[in-house]
Order: structure tokens, then C-alpha cells, then sequence
């Protein structure tokens, strides 16, 4: 096999609440899992505090949705719009709201709508949302700013050092990885700290050893990371 089909082989693991590491946010953690349909929740903070991943958490499995900015209006409009007999779906989950433009606040606006004159019927379904500032601070229409407030809020804060560390532990474990101690130093002191890209080095560095066939050790990292050939995270 060549090493390109290798640095393909091993896909990066699903965001849930169980490899969500909360370090100060246990209590978000908890708000997120518990989630149930006619509850609204907003989540906020910096970029790498796990934002996107507690959403997709609440989204995955049956009847969960996951909408980000990326998606285009009509999507979030689809479910504002769902037959008044069925709910749009169990969890729907919308990310990144501070990248939507005026379209996507409007459909937004309108799902908000939704949820709440469904919130007392079997129609009820649980809404999370996510974007970087809190809800008084969010550079939207006045109207879907108020309804970021209408459930539980939580601000995410960043892991601290220990923290990403733990999170690295657990990734690693995850994918079958046995780094040592200086490994994990190394790559949490001379590496892009947010957790996305820490975990996109996670899996290059995986593939890049089963390409290799070495262990994964300092030298070996390095030479990833050097490396032209190899896709970078």
C-alpha cells in the first residue's frame, strides 16, 4: 500500500460527550447531554474551547440535525418550516452563528420561532446553538439576538494545560496510540494549542506512523512535520 493510502486509512474520531473533555466546563457538558426537546441552549466562546463539539455531540445518533454557517439558508429554512404535524427533527444543533449573513439570521429567527410553539407539544424538539460572543455582544438582528437568551447560556472557556493534556491522553487512547509522557509535552509546548489542530496531529502522526512503520516517538514526529510529502493538519 502506498503511503498515501495509508496517511487515508484511519478517520479522525467522531465529536460525543463521552471524548469531550470538560476541564471548567462540566457544567455546559452536563446542559448539553441533558438536553431535552423543548429546552434551548446557547453556547459561547473563544475559538478551540469545543464549541462545534459538544454541538455535533447533541446532534448525533437518531433525529439529531447539525447545521453550520457553511450551509446554505434553505437548510435552516427546511426546518422552520417542517410540516406542523412532525417536528423538524429530535435535536437540531446550529453552529457558528456569528458567520451567518442576513439570510441565515432570518431562518434562524424563524427555527426560534418554531421551537417555542412547539416547546408544550409532541412536536417539542431541543435546540443548541453556538457562537463566539454572548448574546447581548452578537453582531445580529436585534430580534434573533434576544432569542439566544431564551434557554440555558454557558460560556466555554479554554482548557488549561492539564487539561489538553488529559484531552490528548484520551484522543490518543482512542485511536489505539501509546505516546509517551515526552511525546505529549512536546507536542502541547511546540505545537498550535487549539484542540481541533491538536487533534488533526493526532491522526497525521497515527498515519503517518503505520506509513512508516515506526514508532511514534519525538524523532518520528519531527520528521513528519518536515516531511513535504505528508499532508499537514
Amino acid at each position: 500500500m502506498s503511503r498515501q493510502l495509508l496517511l487515508d486509512v484511519l478517520p479522525a474520531p467522531a465529536p460525543t460527550f463521552s471524548n469531550y473533555v470538560p476541564g471548567p466546563n462540566g457544567a455546559a457538558l452536563d446542559a448539553a447531554r441533558a438536553l431535552a426537546p423543548g429546552a434551548a441552549l446557547y453556547l459561547w466562546g473563544p475559538p478551540g474551547c469545543g464549541r462545534s463539539h459538544l454541538l455535533r455531540a447533541v446532534a448525533a445518533g437518531a433525529g439529531g440535525r447539525y447545521v453550520g454557517a457553511a450551509d446554505p439558508a434553505g437548510v435552516l429554512r427546511g426546518l422552520a418550516e417542517a410540516p406542523p404535524d412532525s417536528a423538524p427533527a429530535a435535536r437540531v444543533a446550529v453552529d457558528d452563528v456569528h458567520r451567518m449573513d442576513g439570510a441565515q439570521q432570518a431562518a434562524l429567527f424563524a427555527l426560534y420561532n418554531r421551537w417555542r410553539e412547539s416547546a408544550a407539544t409532541a412536536r417539542a424538539f431541543a435546540l443548541a446553538v453556538a457562537g463566539d460572543l454572548a448574546p447581548r455582544a452578537m453582531p445580529l438582528r436585534e430580534d434573533l439576538r434576544t432569542r439566544l437568551g431564551w434557554g440555558l447560556v454557558f460560556r466555554l472557556d479554554p482548557l488549561s494545560d492539564a487539561d489538553k493534556l488529559a484531552a490528548l491522553r484520551t484522543q490518543a487512547a482512542e485511536r489505539g496510540l501509546q505516546l509517551a509522557p515526552e511525546v505529549l509535552n512536546w507536542i502541547l509546548t511546540r505545537y498550535e494549542r487549539d484542540m481541533r489542530r491538536l487533534a488533526s496531529l493526532l491522526d497525521a502522526l497515527d498515519r503517518y506512523s503505520l506509513a512508516e512503520r515506526r514508532p511514534i516517538t519525538i524523532p518520528l514526529l519531527r520528521a513528519m512535520l518536515a516531511d513535504p510529502d505528508t499532508p499537514k493538519p
